[in-house]
């Protein structure tokens, strides 16, 4: 005798995005993108060249005179604040019992990523190298000596 079992009944319509899915796959693909660039970060930074005695302004100002490592500091940044958001909104997802406790602390942990996201990419696209009245010793050798 076969069972036959009901599909069933799902809240979301065909026409909705699964947004649970997607959460899914972006934390399948940005983990390992991510191990890939902190650790290509943190060697390139601490093992190759003089290590992390040669870590100051000069340093990351010369590092951020590059548009590669703007770039790949930029792509760090999101992703790894995309993916802690969305692992602690699975968590808030898990825990909150209220719908309207679980709502608010989703806005509120989205709201935070995404001005933390504004503010480091501000911070590495205006990021000035040769500010006016630094010490010379500071700086980084391409910045001109007035």
């Amino acid at each position: 005798m076969a069972v036959i079992i009901e599909t069933p009944n799902s809240p979301r319509t065909k026409k909705q995005a699964n947004w649970e899915k997607y959460g899914w796959l972006f934390m399948r693909v940005s983990g390992p993108l991510l191990i890939v660039l902190v650790f290509t970060h943190l060697i390139s930074n601490l093992v190759v060249g003089e290590g992390i005695k040669a870590i100051d302004f000069a340093f990351v100002a010369g590092k951020w005179a590059d548009p590669f490592w703007q770039v790949w500091d930029l792509a760090m940044l999101w992703l790894a604040m995309i993916h802690g958001t969305n692992g602690m909104r699975t968590i808030v997802n898990d825990y909150a019992e209220h719908e309207t406790v679980r709502k608010s602390l989703i806005t509120i942990l989205w709201a935070v990523c995404g001005l933390l996201v504004l503010l480091g990419t501000l911070v590495i696209f205006t990021f000035d190298p040769c500010p006016a009245g630094a010490a010379v010793e500071l700086l980084p050798s391409f910045c001109p000596v007035n």
